[in-house]
C-alpha cells in the first residue's frame, strides 16, 4: 500500500498483509470441491476447517480453547502462498516442505507489525508442533476434511494420484490423538469408499504405475 495513501505505519502494514494473503485463494489443493469440476483452494480449506472446529468442538479428545483452534485453522496454511500446497501423500515434496514453509512464514508473517507477527507465527508453530490439545484437535480436523471431500467426490483425487486405501487408513491414525470419534468416522468413510471402488486407479494413475514397473 502506498505510504502517501495511508500515513499510519501500523495500519499500512496490516492492510499490506491482508492484501498479500488474498493470494491464498489462488493456491490449489489436490482435492476437488463436491458438485463441481474444480479443485478446492487453500483459502476455502482454511475457512472450512475453522467452521468445522466450531461445529465439531464437542468431539475434541481434551478440553480446548476453541478460539485458539479457530485461529490456528485460519493461519496454518498461509505459508502456502510462497511454499505451495504439499500433497499429504507426496514423499518427494515432503523432503523440503519444512524448509519452504519456514522461509514463507518468515516473509509473510513479517509483513505484520512485530507484535502481531509474533502472534501469528506462534499460532502457526503451535499447529505444526501438535503438542497442545488445541493443535491436536486442529490437526485432526485438517486430516479429516480431505477424507470427506474425497468420499463425496468418489475418490477422484485419490484415484488421480494413485493413493492406496492403506495409505489413507494409516493417515487416519493421526486423527486419533485429537479426536478419536472423528477418527472412527474417517475410517468408516474409508471403509465404505473401499467397498464402493473409490480407490480403483484412474487411467492416468494406472499408466504411471505401469510405466514405473516397466522401468
Amino acid at each position: 500500500m502506498k505510504q502517501t495513501l495511508i500515513h499510519d505505519d501500523r495500519l499500512r502494514q496490516q492492510i499490506d498483509f491482508l492484501i498479500e494473503i488474498d493470494r491464498l485463494k489462488h493456491v490449489l489443493r489436490r482435492a476437488y470441491l463436491p458438485g463441481t469440476d474444480r479443485n478446492e483452494n487453500t483459502a476455502e480449506h482454511s475457512w472450512h476447517l475453522a467452521v468445522a472446529a466450531l461445529v465439531l468442538a464437542e468431539y475434541a479428545a481434551e478440553p480446548i480453547d476453541l478460539a485458539r483452534v479457530a485461529r490456528m485453522a485460519l493461519v496454518h496454511d498461509i505459508v502456502e502462498i510462497d511454499a505451495g500446497d504439499t500433497f499429504f501423500f507426496d514423499p518427494v515434496g515432503a523432503l523440503d516442505k519444512a524448509d519452504r514453509e519456514e522461509l514463507a512464514a518468515a516473509r509473510l508473517f513479517g509483513l505484520l507489525p512485530p507484535d502481531q507477527a509474533a502472534g501469528f507465527r506462534a499460532a502457526w508453530e503451535e499447529f505444526e508442533a501438535r503438542q497442545t490439545p488445541e493443535a491436536r484437535f486442529a490437526s485432526a480436523l485438517d486430516r479429516f476434511m480431505p477424507v470427506v471431500h474425497n468420499y463425496l467426490t468418489e475418490g477422484r483425487a485419490w484415484r488421480q494420484n494413485g493413493v492406496r486405501p492403506e495409505q489413507v487408513l494409516a493417515m487416519t491414525e493421526r486423527i486419533d490423538p485429537g479426536a478419536p470419534a472423528i477418527a472412527d468416522a474417517a475410517r468408516a468413510l474409508v471403509a465404505d469408499a473401499i467397498a464402493a471402488g473409490y480407490f480403483d486407479a484412474a487411467p492416468e494413475a494406472a499408466h504411471s504405475l505401469e510405466s514405473a514397473h516397466a522401468a
